[in-house]
């Protein structure tokens, strides 16, 4: 089978098999700053409407925080801010009283996250490396869409990082590859892609990305791996 998975010539598309040697447009460092910065913005979109993280603090967020409600939160791979934004509306809405930092490697992630504030949270250019040499400990570790970016080499250390860092629990969020998810995305996309890379990236990325099986033989020891509503896998460790 044949198909576009966006700009540029046709592509054969198997997704029997992680296409770990397809890069995304976003990652490239000369991509189109403005591009670039929409692309953030939209994803916030995209990510609201079919990540699931809702659900996900009610049942994986919530209940590993501090018994009086006060709790820090680390978010790994921020991208423009979403989610570390999302958990601190919901955390308050819910009771909570939770501070969020959001992390990233990337100057121009942060450059996109921090053109609002919003209290609670805090984004900084870090790595998950950096913030275990400087001692730095989180209630829970989340991320989300970070661990089909990875090799093999770097989300061993990655995770290790969550675990060092993480006083409860660490929590990684991603896309499950399937056909259904690949089909559903390219017409869905097509309505917010137009001037950013959400609908090459976002289908690339669910070609990178695990089926269950294949996280769970990928996860070290001490983790474990859950399907989530739709389409969706977590990695999980509780400390």
């Amino acid at each position: 089978m044949s198909r576009r998975d966006g700009a540029g010539p046709r592509l054969p598309v198997d997704l029997t098999v992680r296409a770990v040697d397809l890069r995304e447009l976003m990652d490239e460092p000369d991509c189109d700053p403005d591009a670039l910065a929409r692309t953030f913005r939209r994803f916030a979109l995209v990510n609201a409407l079919v990540s699931g993280w809702r659900a996900v603090w009610r049942t994986h967020v919530a209940p590993a925080l501090p018994a009086d409600g006060r709790g820090r939160v680390l978010d790994l791979g921020c991208g423009g801010g979403d989610l570390a934004r999302a958990i601190v509306r919901w955390a308050a809405a819910d009771g909570f009283d939770v501070e969020v930092v959001g992390v990233d490697p990337d100057p121009r992630a942060i450059e996109a996250a921090t053109r609002s504030t919003t209290r609670g949270v805090t984004f900084r250019q870090q790595s998950s490396g950096e913030l275990v040499a400087a001692g730095e400990r989180f209630d829970v570790v989340v991320s989300n869409h970070v661990l089909h970016h990875l090799g093999d080499e770097e989300r061993h250390g990655f995770l290790a990082d969550s675990e060092t860092l993480a006083a409860t629990r660490s929590l990684h969020s991603d896309i499950r590859r399937s056909t259904e998810a690949y089909r559903a995305y390219a017409l869905g996309a097509a309505f917010v892609a137009a001037g950013t890379f959400v609908r090459v990236d976002g289908l690339r990325s669910i070609r990178r990305s695990f089926t269950l099986p294949e996280l769970r033989e990928a996860l070290p020891t001490g983790w474990r791996a859950e399907q989530a509503a739709p389409h969706r896998v977590l990695a999980i460790r509780d400390a």
